[in-house]
């Protein structure tokens, strides 16, 4: 099979209601805004400190609009981006030092070892069963060279109870009903009432694991936005320069800490391919 069918082959078993959700075209906002920057500023922060010194070659899976794409290329790399969702593919495409091109994270149009750098930012948790996980990582590292680092985000599993909490819907019905099952399942539905489309709520020591089943070395975890994106000043504070640099301290002082790794939205994963 090649790898243009390889590519085609699987983008078209990516979920309709996922498709449709991000060509809404809200993603390239969303990180740009309100409390959403904290994850934003905090994942640069960790991919700085991960990523060897420019010049590397980064392939960015599922890099959206390429948020993150953009500023990896003003720093240097050499960036490639990956999406299923066409709106993302001809956003990403526009930026300055960015390739962008249509693909699945579960069968990457990419040659073997063609990368110093994968990037899963979004994939794993738009694929809620373990196996397509497993597949999308096995793919990152077939792609990697030997040596090479794969990163990939998960959502925590109770982010939901949090957000609904600090948003005082957890006390009404359905939402209350529907964070319940959430985090018996980790699955979060669509049709089920929910402000996001299909995905997976993954616990801490999941991507771990996920990471081994594909052959991929775990170097570390970082939790994104600690305790702070819960607390009712944040977006305050973020718009302070000061407070701000003040609290991405706060999340690196405890961003590998394991018994807080559950509380962030969301947690990075880093191994790499053995040598």
């Amino acid at each position: 099979m090649t790898e243009t069918t390889r590519a085609q082959d699987s983008a078209v078993r990516v979920r309709e209601e996922i498709l449709a959700y991000y060509a809404q075209g809200n993603e390239d906002g969303r990180l740009r805004q309100g409390s959403d920057r904290l994850e934003f500023w905090r994942t640069q922060d960790v991919l700085r400190r991960l990523l060897q010194t420019a010049p590397a070659r980064v392939l960015d899976v599922g890099g959206g609009s390429g948020i993150h794409a953009e500023w990896l290329a003003r720093d240097g790399y050499e960036v490639e981006l990956v999406d299923p969702v066409p709106l993302h593919v001809e956003q990403a495409d526009r930026l300055p030092g960015v390739t962008a091109r249509p693909g699945d994270a579960r069968a990457l149009p990419a040659e073997d070892t063609a990368y110093d750098v994968v990037l899963l930012l979004g994939p794993l948790y738009h694929l809620p069963e373990r196996a397509d996980r497993v597949r999308a990582l096995s793919e990152a590292r077939r792609v990697v060279r030997p040596g090479g680092l794969v990163v990939a985000a998960t959502i925590n599993r109770f982010a939901g109870l949090h957000d609904m909490l600090r948003q005082e819907l957890y006390f009404v019905d359905p939402h209350r009903a529907r964070i319940d099952r959430e985090m018996e399942e980790g699955r979060h539905d669509s049709e089920d009432g929910g402000h996001f489309t299909t995905a997976y709520f993954a616990q801490p020591h999941e991507a771990p694991e996920e990471f081994e089943e594909a052959a991929l070395t775990v170097d570390g975890q970082y939790g994104l936005e600690g305790v702070a994106w819960l607390m009712g000043g944040i977006e305050d504070w973020l718009d302070d320069p000061g407070r701000r640099e003040a609290v991405l301290t706060a999340g690196r002082h405890i961003e590998c800490e394991p018994t807080l790794l559950g509380a962030s939205g969301h947690l990075l994963t880093a191994g790499r391919r053995p040598r």
